[in-house]
């Protein structure tokens, strides 16, 4: 007859490092922290590189001092006035739809959700499509720029959400009610077409000026961003990042399968709509920002996943990529071609090939 006995203290293993203060409590990832430190100093490195390179080539030195309070005149109307907003959109832009992608991908179970092929983006583009054709004289400026095109956005890009979830309930496997990942992603993607059509059609009736700012908005361009643009964006992501901060528990819930998550204590329905709402403002105010921006909501979670090899979609480090994303290919748009092309271009040319690797990648799992 044998006896089991407890392992010793000293026995024991320590995996990862525990953190604790008070009631909180976390897992200390030292590979992942300093893969998050160094996408942090590649932003940066980026962010400077951006605010050098132009017309007028400015040492990255002579950068910082600017940015310290010092250079002169002629420098500090080059970086704070026309550079610095630009750079500042490419980084909030970015991080914006990062964090809506990732939201959007954690609840949905799903690597192509995201809120450029739910329709999101779509819908927001004919809010914001609607105001600048309807502006008279070409051009939505001002009060309009600052207000009116963000609140288009946003209010068109919640109400197509809502469409879409209301369109996506429907009874479940377990003979409960809810909305289904699936059919949502389905609904999305028909919803996208149906509302593309409705800005084309936008475009068709529009002045010839009119008709030219709406289709230069709809490439994705960084060209006419200030900081009237730039405040809304902020905002945007501002909220989603203390909602997901506050909810990042629930979020990691959500993952799991619907009976293991409310065996958590999880509200599904209500938590996903809360996230959803906030990822859905996020991408909106992003595009009101600078047009829509092919792939970086979709790519930037699964980029961030692979990098820290992490179950599911890491809410900061995606935010951190879609910026890192955007800032480069602002980059290469400007330096790379003999013309200085819209950012959403590039970001469509290395986002489409990415979308056929996942696609690929999911449906071999599926056979499996």
């Amino acid at each position: 007859m044998s006896t089991s006995t407890a392992p010793d203290a000293k026995t024991v293993r320590q995996v990862r490092p525990a953190l604790r203060a008070g009631r909180f409590s976390t897992v200390l990832r030292v590979p992942a922290l300093v893969t998050i430190a160094v996408m942090v100093a590649l932003l940066l490195v980026l962010f400077a590189l951006d605010i050098a390179i132009g017309d007028f080539r400015i040492p990255i030195g002579r950068v910082l001092d600017v940015l310290g309070g010092g250079g002169t005149r002629a420098q500090r109307f080059v970086i704070l006035d026309s550079r610095l907003p630009r750079a500042l959109t490419a980084v909030v832009v970015g991080a914006a739809l990062g964090l809506a992608g990732a939201i959007t991908q954690s609840i949905l179970h799903n690597p192509l959700a995201s809120p450029d092929l739910l329709g999101i983006t779509a819908g927001a583009s004919v809010g914001a499509v609607a105001v600048i054709v309807g502006a008279g004289g070409g051009a939505a400026t001002g009060t309009l720029a600052l207000v009116g095109v963000p609140l288009a956005a946003l209010a068109a890009g919640l109400a197509t959400a809502l469409a879409i979830y209301l369109m996506a309930w429907g009874k479940n496997t377990a003979g409960g009610s809810g909305v289904m990942a699936f059919r949502l992603v389905l609904v999305g993607i028909g919803v996208n077409a149906a509302l593309m059509a409705v800005v084309s059609w936008l475009i068709t009736r529009a002045s010839l000026p009119d008709a030219s700012m709406a289709q230069h908005w709809l490439t994705g361009s960084l060209n006419k961003a200030d900081w009237s643009t730039l405040i809304p964006a902020a905002v945007g992501l501002g909220v989603t990042l203390l909602v997901a901060a506050a909810s990042a528990r629930t979020l990691a819930a959500l993952r799991f399968g619907a009976d293991t998550t409310r065996m958590l204590g999880v509200k599904i329905q209500t938590q996903q709509g809360i996230l959803l709402a906030t990822a859905v403002m996020a991408s909106a105010l992003a595009t009101a920002a600078v047009g829509p921006l092919a792939f970086v909501g979709l790519a930037a979670p699964q980029i961030a996943r692979r990098l820290l090899r992490t179950p599911g979609e890491p809410v900061i480090a995606s935010a951190l990529v879609g910026a890192i994303a955007v800032l480069g290919a602002d980059l290469v748009s400007r330096t790379m071609f003999p013309i200085d092309l819209p950012v959403g271009v590039v970001t469509a040319a290395v986002g489409g090939p990415f979308l056929i690797y996942l696609l690929v990648r999911t449906n071999r799992k599926a056979t499996l």
